[in-house]
């Protein structure tokens, strides 16, 4: 009984966390599904990956709908074992996207148990961390994996913290169980965060521990973790040994070419510039839009209302109310540093407040380790703001330039400062309130004095954006001044509504110190104020209307007259859409060779860049492109077919052996492909004093196609050189002739060829890639491992306790 009774508070919070999580979104409760767009795109690229899983119940591992050809290994592919997913489909059991919102709430509860806040106080502060602003416009947007990844950080860090504490079995149990769900959830980038995260709390607790000579326990904390870590790895070894094997042939690989497409040498190695990586860079005074939201304008599609400088504007020029109301709800208000910002990485004024409570009013010294964390973070996403940190990251850290969008490190801000936050309220209450006065007014001085700087320093600021000469050629400078009017504004009005609920939860902590209210009641009203605060500006992002019907979402993209017209063509071919390469559209109709993925293939990214994008059609050729979709004057779409595309494969007369990649791209520059195939000799030796011929009714037909088994038959009468339309990816694709596997070649930058002897003969291609092979059975032991772990560790528990 006094069990259950320890449990109430806790299945109180979580129930709490369900009804918060399908009240905020609750047309799910409905039936509707968020339209996220990043999603929309991914349907697109996976339709046929998903259509094979669906007709032949097994996974294909490739696809052809994409860039001319990938592994699905980043589009969704299911792998054998995945037990550890089986167990996050039970933790998010809700709707989508209330279920990542939940696990928002339910890890970083747990997280603030093992800090010792009570489970009240834990349950505002889940609040408070969910409802970040970032963490709710991701999901907007269809960013999933990254939500994911982020919901389960808490829950690391929480058993991190146990085993330090000398809490080994169930801290150590905690740990392999969050590390695997973090790793499962598939966002290399945010785990890389909170990698650096923990590599500072270690080292606090390292530290520590060799400051008190306790080497015994920091010893066997740091063999717990490090176990935990290898069986948490262990158990996503497919996904993990996957990933790694594409990360090489994906644009994040090192790229093989030393010059740049406009023929100037290229100054690095990697096919992500340094101006790619950094492109969303934090402003330095940006970072205040973290306590005040709409600081600098809020988004690129604010809406400002009817009492705005542009609503006046637009009804002096003469448009009728009704559209210029209709106008303003989509401004492009912002005017920080980075290209795109679809809403403020806001953490609340209040969580703001108790956090700077924390520093003052807590004793226990691990609130630097979240200090430190919240303000490396906070550097890092400044990017090229700050080129002296970033540069040497890039340069001389592991790992840190394969991504992008160095802003997003701000993640681990929005979780060190609502731990403070919790850390610093919790605190408060146990202080005794003679010496509660002193830090409370410490931390409100900083607070609002901190909103009063701002404030003063309105006039410092330009409030111009860098879309403002756009703005300005489209529709004259009295737009973008009344646009400026609107930023000064929200400026403004931001600053007087954070110092408002700083003042309010101040206000709410004295009158508990001067016994007006009780200690529960100052507790819930400083949480109300809390989450209200992020609440109401979240639903200025994510809101019901960005909901839709349910098929909406599942078919997202409408068949048009030229996709009819094209699907009529039964052959299989390849699709080039001009005005959208990047994006996943086609794909979901065709076999595109553009797409929409972070990862796409490196070479094929640079086909693009070197020679398709100066218009040399040759290269449409030999990827089988026999339509292109165009788009006139009047924006219509037109297909246009291609009467020149090689078709699925072909022989060749000619063989032009180059030394390297950039021989390699550039003998593309001026060739005949259904002559001449390009090999690379130092790669591929077997080619070298070769001499192939083709007579002139050679021919090589496809005969059946699946996206990971093609089946051709082939007829020459001499030994040929057999070029196919086909991406050459190394790992996993085997060639078999008459039922003989033979060697793959790679030819012209991208394809794949192989020699095949006179005669008539049966070619087949079948994608088995080993690395699943390997990878399944290393999951599969770690997971047993895990149960026998998990099993042991509970008994080991009860037996401590004198319950066994």
């Amino acid at each position: 009984m006094k069990q259950l009774q320890k449990f109430f508070p806790h299945a109180l919070a979580i129930l709490g966390f369900v009804l918060v999580s399908t009240l905020y979104f609750f047309p799910v409760l409905q039936g509707k599904q968020i339209f996220q767009s990043d999603i929309a795109q991914y349907t697109g690229m996976a339709k046929e990956q998903n259509d094979f899983r669906a007709t032949y119940h097994e996974e294909p591992y490739w696809t052809n709908s994409a860039f001319g050809g990938m592994p699905t290994y980043q589009l969704g592919a299911k792998y054998p074992h995945d037990y550890v997913g089986a167990i996050d489909d039970v933790l998010r059991f809700l709707p989508r996207p209330a279920d990542y919102l939940f696990l928002y709430f339910l890890s970083f509860y747990i997280l603030m148990l093992v800090l010792k806040a009570d489970p009240l106080k834990a349950f505002f502060g889940a609040l408070a961390f969910g409802f970040s602003t970032y963490l709710i416009i991701i999901l907007g947007v269809g960013h999933n994996a990254k939500a994911h990844a982020i919901a389960y950080m808490p829950m690391v860090v929480a058993g991190f913290v146990m085993v330090f504490q000398r809490k080994y079995i169930l801290g150590g149990l905690l740990t392999m169980f969050a590390v695997a769900l973090e790793v499962n959830a598939n966002h290399f980038q945010m785990t890389f965060y909170l990698l650096i995260l923990l590599l500072i709390l270690s080292g606090y607790f390292i530290y520590e521990g060799i400051k008190s000579k306790e080497y015994k326990s920091l010893l066997y904390s740091l063999g717990t973790l490090i176990g935990a870590g290898i069986i948490a790895i262990g158990a996503n070894a497919t996904n993990l040994l996957a990933t790694v094997e594409y990360a090489n042939f994906s644009i994040r690989g090192k790229s093989d070419l030393s010059f740049n497409p406009d023929g100037s040498k290229s100054t690095t190695d990697g096919a992500m510039t340094r101006d790619y990586i950094t492109e969303y860079s934090y402003g330095i005074a940006e970072s205040f839009n973290l306590i005040a939201p709409r600081l600098f304008g809020g988004s690129n599609n604010e809406k400002v209302g009817t009492d705005s400088s542009m609503f006046e504007f637009m009804i002096s020029q003469g448009v009728p109310e009704a559209q210029a109301a209709d106008f303003v709800t989509a401004m492009p208000t912002y005017w920080g540093d980075q290209p795109i910002v679809s809403a403020p990485a806001y953490i609340g004024a209040v969580v703001f407040f108790l956090g700077i409570l924390a520093l003052f009013i807590d004793d226990r010294k691990i609130k630097y380790v979240f200090l430190s964390g919240a303000f490396l973070s906070l550097i890092l996403s400044w990017g090229k703001n700050f080129p002296a940190l970033t540069d040497f990251c890039i340069d001389y850290i592991p790992m840190y330039n394969k991504f992008r969008a160095v802003s997003s490190i701000q993640v681990i801000l929005e979780l060190c400062f609502p731990v403070l936050a919790i850390m610093g309220l919790q605190s408060f209450f146990k202080l005794e309130k003679e010496k509660q006065l002193k830090p409370l007014l410490q931390s409100g001085a900083i607070g609002l004095g901190l909103i009063i700087v701002l404030f003063l320093s309105k006039s410092l600021f330009s409030f111009s954006g860098a879309s403002d000469s756009y703005l300005i050629e489209s529709y004259g400078p009295s737009f973008v001044d009344a646009l400026k009017a609107d930023r000064k504004s929200l400026y403004s009005a931001d600053l007087l509504r954070s110092g408002f609920f700083i003042l309010i939860s101040a206000g709410t902590l004295w009158l508990f110190i001067k016994n007006k209210i009780a200690q529960n009641t100052a507790i819930i009203l400083v949480g109300l104020f809390m989450v209200s605060d992020l609440f109401f500006v979240d639903k200025n992002y994510v809101s019901n209307k960005d909901f839709i019907n349910a098929r909406e979402v599942e078919v997202p993209f409408q068949e048009t007259p030229t996709d009819t017209e094209i699907l009529k063509d039964p052959t299989n071919y390849r699709v080039f859409d001009i005005q959208g390469l990047m994006q996943g559209r086609t794909s979901y109709f065709h076999k595109a060779i553009g797409g929409y993925s972070a990862v796409r293939p490196k070479r094929m990214q640079q086909l693009f860049d070197y020679q398709i994008a100066k218009n040399n059609l040759e290269i449409l050729n030999m990827l089988n492109v026999k339509y292109v979709i165009q788009t006139d004057k009047e924006g219509k779409e037109h297909p246009i077919i291609n009467p020149d595309a090689n078709g699925n494969a072909w022989f060749v007369s000619q063989v032009n052996l180059v030394k390297n990649s950039d021989q390699e791209m550039k003998a593309l520059d001026k060739f005949n492909s259904k002559e001449v195939a390009v090999i690379n000799e130092n790669e591929f030796k077997d080619i070298k004093n070769k001499a192939f011929a083709k007579d002139s009714s050679a021919t090589i037909t496809l005969d059946s196609y699946q996206p990971n088994d093609l089946k051709y038959t082939s007829n020459n009468a001499k030994e040929g050189l057999a070029v196919f339309s086909e991406m050459y990816y190394e790992k996993g694709w085997k060639a078999f002739v008459d039922g003989r596997e033979t060697s793959i070649m790679r030819a012209d930058y991208t394809l794949r060829a192989i020699v095949v002897p006179p005669g008539k003969h049966t070619i087949e291609f079948k994608f088995e890639p080993q690395v699943v092979k390997t990878g399944s059975a290393i999951t599969l032991v770690s997971c047993i491992g895990m149960l026998f772990l998990l099993v042991g560790g509970l008994y080991f528990e009860k037996k401590k306790s004198g319950e066994v």
